[in-house]
């Protein structure tokens, strides 16, 4: 079993707000943790936004649809992981997971955490060698991995994209990778521009009102999920 931590700001510099923009009739954050509540592997979730008044709004919504907040350094993140897993006790694996991508697969998350604990290594991703579309993205990490590079890591890059101290060329941990038979990297099914919004926005239309639990093979489906 894993833990996960959904990483989310207000302050996005292409699309400010994005994370509280509607989907089906709720914000695109809810739709996001009501599907990664469907995930067999995750025993417990946690959303990590920053401390800056900014997310003030973010926060309480999270916390009135019952999930877990923790709120820390805007500019530094992986100070903010780490911190969000010590001060919640979190033990076991650590899912790493963006609200910018309210279509992600319980299917491939949970496929994800299992795999890293057959192979033994120290993270593993589905984005290192892409074969899923962007926005089904997962990354699963040890907690002493974790902390590891809360203690060691300089470079601001890796301060704020958390997870580069472990992955990159060279780095001393053990690094595995989640792929599918399919090529779909150049699908884009994550929200980072308005276009994007967009394209998610129907794919909710088409299929949330009848399948809330609508799975990436129902997105595949639809006659304009290849043009995205």
């Amino acid at each position: 079993m894993a833990v996960a931590i959904l990483q989310a700001r207000m302050s996005s510099t292409r699309l400010p707000g994005k994370v509280m923009k509607p989907l089906a009739g709720a914000p695109m954050i809810e739709r996001q943790i009501e599907r990664l509540r469907r995930c067999e592997t995750l025993e417990r979730l946690a959303v990590a936004t920053s401390d800056d008044r900014s997310d003030d709004l973010l926060a309480a919504h999270v916390e009135r649809i019952g999930a877990e907040v923790f709120r820390g350094s805007l500019a530094d993140v992986l100070d903010r992981f780490v911190r969000c897993a010590e001060d919640l006790g979190l033990e076991g694996d650590v899912v790493r997971l963006t609200a910018d991508c309210p279509l992600a697969d319980p299917g491939v998350i949970d496929a994800g955490v299992r795999l890293r604990q057959r192979l033994g290594v120290d993270y593993l991703s589905n984005g290192r060698r892409r074969t899923y579309p962007h926005g089904v993205d997962m990354e699963v990490f040890t907690l002493d991995a974790l902390l590891a590079a809360g203690r060691e890591a300089t470079d601001p890059y890796d301060r704020e994209h958390v997870t580069p101290y472990l992955y990159r060329e060279g780095a001393r941990f053990s690094v595995g990778h989640l792929q599918q038979d399919r090529d779909e990297s150049g699908l884009r099914w994550t929200v980072d521009t308005p276009e994007d919004y967009a394209f998610v926005a129907r794919v909710y239309e088409a299929l949330y009102p009848k399948n809330p639990a609508f799975t990436s093979d129902d997105v595949r489906a639809l006659p304009f999920s290849h043009t995205a």
